[in-house]
């Protein structure tokens, strides 16, 4: 039986001009966890992470005693902006650059409910039902390593594979997608085991290596 760490990535840089940059809080938040990781295992054998700069930068802060990390595009999360530009231009409701943290968020919501029912014919270059396959994917691929295996992606596809694990065969993901995807912690350990019945998932949202002044949520 094969064990999984999806481990969310550190905060990235909100309202900076390069988004997909750890802010000094992500870097630390990164190290944090590549300690308690360290002190308390399980010692990974594995490691892969996605393709964006705020995965590589939060691998790296880990510093896992030397372990090298294998590159999967398929844990990359979704076009969060594409998705909020075709919500705009199904609904005609836009969000202002100046934005807040709370505004954004609440908009992010909207807009992102519209995407998890629209369908495949919707116009988003990446539908919902084809992102959670991906991640789905994404997961299978990770479990054929040797284990523990730590794989740093974003939030949203770890919300997607927790969703998927937990609602029964044909039941909706995506309202379950969405409680998950607004509670997932930067650098949070989400546990999936994988045996001979397929991937369970065992814990969600870990992140006792945080100090409350280190939880951030973007």
């Amino acid at each position: 039986m094969g064990v999984l760490l999806l481990v969310r990535h550190g905060q990235a840089s909100f309202g900076a001009d390069d988004y997909d940059v750890l802010s000094e809080t992500g870097w630390e938040q990164g190290r944090a966890l590549g300690r308690w990781l360290a002190e308390h295992g399980p010692a990974p054998v594995s490691a892969v992470h996605g393709g964006m700069r705020r995965h590589r930068e939060t691998w790296e802060a880990m510093e896992l005693g030397g372990l090298s990390a294998a590159v999967d595009e398929d844990w990359a999360e979704f076009d969060h902006l594409a998705v909020l530009a075709r919500h705009a231009e199904a609904t005609g409701v836009t969000m202002g650059h100046d934005a807040d943290r709370r505004a954004f968020q609440e908009h992010f919501e909207v807009a992102t409910g519209h995407w998890t029912t629209a369908g495949d014919t919707a116009g988003y270059p990446e539908p919902y039902d084809a992102f959670v396959a991906r991640a789905r994917r994404a997961l299978a691929a990770a479990a054929d390593l040797p284990g523990p295996t730590v794989v740093v992606t974003s939030g949203g596809v770890v919300a997607a594979l927790a969703a998927s694990l937990v609602v029964p065969e044909g039941g909706e993901v995506g309202p379950v997608w969405a409680r998950f995807n607004t509670v997932v912690a930067n650098t949070s350990v989400t546990r999936v085991i994988v045996g001979a019945s397929g991937a369970r998932l065992l814990t969600f949202n870990e992140h006792p290596h945080l100090p409350r002044a280190l939880v951030t949520y973007r």
